[in-house]
């Protein structure tokens, strides 16, 4: 469908607001309306938010701290929404087909083996929601609970929430700000602090869908990967570290030069196998303990538009859509296809509290969780 028979079916539907953009050669864009996402759950509002910065628009929701939308242009000026969503809060709340979309999960990204683990001396047993396994923090993890707005601003979104001693079978009350924001350089940063009055796993990540041609335009498979990483972590057929680390070299799995996602992604390898393709953590060559590295460049060639994440994290997940299959629309009307987005989470690794020589995910009451990640954006 083009551009202007899209639009104008979206607001013969009532569902969107035209809004023009800060460059006049820019092809209008379209917003959201608060109105579609003001709503109470669990007693707490939620509502709809737009920041601006550089030639960036985004819209956030506080219902799991989810980026709803995001625009950015090509190499001709063009703007496209590059990320997965819905253009109402009931279709979130009510988990119309995927459940992470843009959401912040945790308190443990990633998969707890059996939603066991053993924490000075205890054993904890979390709710199971993916083939026996803890996924994303349980059956109400981060991106299913309402946010408070601590501030908010053109540009900036800081939030807050207590996840309380037992939610989810976790110990310790974990005092969560995260700040998402957009940036002059073209950036969207997201900062993570929490702290803890009881030692407890923490492991919290970024979980938005990207399509550099635009949310249902097309397979993510021509998309050029860079991940700047000599290993993965292996996992076994239910996704589940085996507590190894596997070399890269002369595997599908080595990104360190820039390889299309498709160009290996159907090869014969154990591990696509168990990932019904890339499904994976891949451990990052940092060049330092704590700063913030690049983790990974994606560049989509149709259009020029380019996307680099930088984190301080040791790891990334890197998921290639796997497992959509059409049978959900997204926010256009489109279906969300097989391979059609892909999703580049920072993180340490899966299972962690279960694997000692891994590092550690253990947060003590003298301590803060801190986690930067960036995506930032450009055109070739």
């Amino acid at each position: 469908m083009k551009n202007r028979n899209l639009l104008g079916a979206l607001l013969a539907a009532g569902i969107l607001v035209v809004t023009g953009c800060c460059n006049k050669s820019q092809n209008p864009i379209t917003l959201f309306p608060q109105e579609a996402f003001e709503t109470t759950v669990d007693n707490k509002a939620v509502s709809l938010y737009t920041l601006r910065a550089g030639v960036l628009t985004m819209q956030v929701t506080n219902y799991g701290a989810r980026v709803v939308a995001l625009w950015t242009p090509d190499r001709d000026g063009k703007y496209e929404d590059i990320v997965l969503g819905y253009e109402t809060i009931d279709r979130y709340v009510n988990n119309a087909g995927e459940r992470f979309l843009g959401a912040v999960v945790g308190p443990y990204a990633n998969r707890i083996a059996k939603g066991r683990f053993t924490l000075d001396g205890k054993e904890y047993q979390l709710p199971t929601n993916n083939n026996g396994q803890t996924l994303h923090g349980g059956l109400t993890g981060l991106d299913c609970v309402v946010w408070d707005v601590v501030e908010a601003t053109d540009s900036t979104l800081v939030m807050h929430y207590l996840h309380k001693e037992g939610e989810e079978g976790f110990p310790g009350n974990l005092d969560i700000r995260m700040t998402y924001s957009l940036t002059a350089n073209n950036e969207f940063r997201v900062d993570y602090d929490a702290t803890t009055d009881r030692a407890t796993p923490v492991n919290i990540s970024h979980h938005s869908f990207f399509n550099l041609l635009g949310e249902g335009n097309g397979s993510i498979l021509g998309h050029r990967m860079t991940i700047p990483a000599g290993r993965i972590v292996p996992v076994d057929s239910l996704l589940i570290p085996t507590g190894k680390l596997l070399d890269v070299t002369d595997t599908p799995f080595d990104f360190r030069t820039s390889h299309t996602i498709g160009e290996r992604i159907e090869a014969t390898h154990e591990q696509l196998t168990c990932g019904a393709g890339y499904d994976h953590c891949w451990v990052i060559d940092r060049k330092t303990e704590q700063g913030i590295e690049l983790a990974a460049r994606v560049e989509e060639p149709v259009t020029g538009r380019t996307m680099e994440v930088w984190s301080d994290q040791v790891g990334i997940q890197f998921y290639s859509g796997n497992f959509f299959d059409g049978s959900t629309n997204g926010k256009y009307g489109r279906p969300l296809r097989y391979r059609e987005s892909l999703a580049l989470e920072t993180q340490k690794f899966p299972d962690s509290p279960n694997h000692p020589n891994f590092p550690s995910t253990i947060l003590h009451p003298d301590e803060h969780y801190r986690h930067v990640c960036i995506y930032r954006f450009g055109t070739n």
